[in-house]
């Protein structure tokens, strides 16, 4: 069982690795909820509020086990933390779970239900969408939930968050393009996209606008045929083990987490890894992995954060052109964390991890000033 109690972020300084009693420690809030005739059981964290109410999307999935759910949680809340806090957004981090399968649980009453246990915080958690949920769950997860967004266009949201995350995540890709070939482009480099749902797809379509060679794998046939349709020229291949080693120059991890692991980095052929998926390194110690091969890993939280600066934009009156802007300085947070990464000797996700502690600690501090 993860162990969930530490010390958040709340104005205390960067947290001491030597004292963290393990990598999902450290949540401020973690709420059970349960609804018995809807079938509704959920779990939400709140990892912290130091830069403001906690923001981050509901998972509906069909978990193994209570145990896996809350791991996959906690460890989600706390990457919303730090995404949040490198997009400069004025939100802590936070993440829900459905556990159930959404083609066959969801329903009006137990989204209902679960927008119910969301109101009940009263504002220190947002919710939005995420795997296995869509603009249109938020819709009626709001008919009983005031701190919802990701909402349809039709209700005043933002729409589908997957096109600034796409967006980001090609942003993020042409700043490790520039910083390993000396241009931000990745025309002519040879792509593998892990993943072609949601956000892969849209990747895919700014890859080819660029002149990228891209390959794709996804267990989801129709996902597969809707690329090969809009994009005759790219390659599939049958799983994510004959990926890593066709011969790629950038890996785009955008199915689940957990890509990167003791497995997969040894095959890796690829330069650079960068990609859309949430916690892609499997375990502490991947990301030394990948430096020590010599390839440059774009730090997940950072890149994909596009969605999550779409859906924040929306709380105050949304604005497209606005969010999309804001997503455009992904390319200059990421290029940021790999010149710190080169001066401090670190692997990328460590320089990441430290910028955004070092926001979460002055920021954070300032609620120390009574107004």
């Amino acid at each position: 069982m993860p162990n969930v109690f530490g010390s958040p972020h709340k104005g205390t300084g960067p947290r001491d690795p030597q004292r963290e009693t393990s990598r999902f420690g450290n949540h401020e809030q973690v709420v059970f909820c349960q609804d018995e005739a809807t079938g509704l059981r959920a779990i939400i964290a709140i990892y912290s509020t130091a830069l403001g109410p906690s923001l981050g999307g509901t998972r509906f999935y069909p978990y193994a086990s209570e145990d896996e759910a809350l791991a996959d949680v906690l460890n989600l809340a706390r990457g919303m933390a730090y995404k949040n806090a490198l997009a400069g957004l004025d939100h802590g981090g936070g993440k829900a779970v459905i556990i159930g399968d959404p083609a066959t649980d969801k329903s009006e009453g137990l989204l209902r239900a679960y927008g119910r246990f969301v109101q009940s915080l009263s504002g220190r958690y947002y919710t939005a969408c995420d795997v296995g949920t869509y603009s249109e769950d938020m819709d009626i997860v709001a008919r009983e939930c005031r701190f919802v967004t990701g909402r349809t266009r039709a209700n005043g949201g933002a729409g589908d968050s997957s096109i600034l995350t796409a967006f980001g995540v090609f942003q993020g890709m042409r700043a490790a393009a520039e910083a390993t070939w000396g241009a931000p482009t990745l025309h002519g480099r040879r792509v593998g996209v892990e993943g072609v749902g949601k956000v892969g797809h849209r990747l895919v379509d700014h890859l080819r606008e660029d002149g990228a060679e891209v390959v794709i794998c996804d267990v989801n046939e129709a996902a597969l045929e809707r690329v090969k349709t809009a994009h005759p020229a790219v390659d599939v291949v049958a799983g994510n083990d004959e990926l890593v080693r066709a011969g790629l120059d950038v890996y785009a991890p955008c199915a689940l987490g957990g890509s990167l692991n003791d497995d997969t980095v040894p095959a890796l052929t690829a330069k650079i890894v960068c990609g859309a998926a949430n916690n892609q390194l499997a375990h502490p110690g991947i990301e030394k992995q990948l430096a020590d091969r010599g390839v440059l890993y774009a730090p997940d939280y950072v890149v994909n954060s596009g969605g999550v600066i779409q859906v924040a934009d929306e709380i105050g009156g949304f604005d497209f052109d606005r969010a999309k802007a804001r997503a455009t300085g992904i390319f200059d947070t990421t290029r940021r964390i790999f010149h710190l990464a080169a001066e401090e000797g670190v692997p990328p996700a460590v320089a990441a991890d430290r910028l955004a502690e070092r926001r979460m600690s002055e920021i954070g501090r300032l609620r120390g000033i009574w107004l």
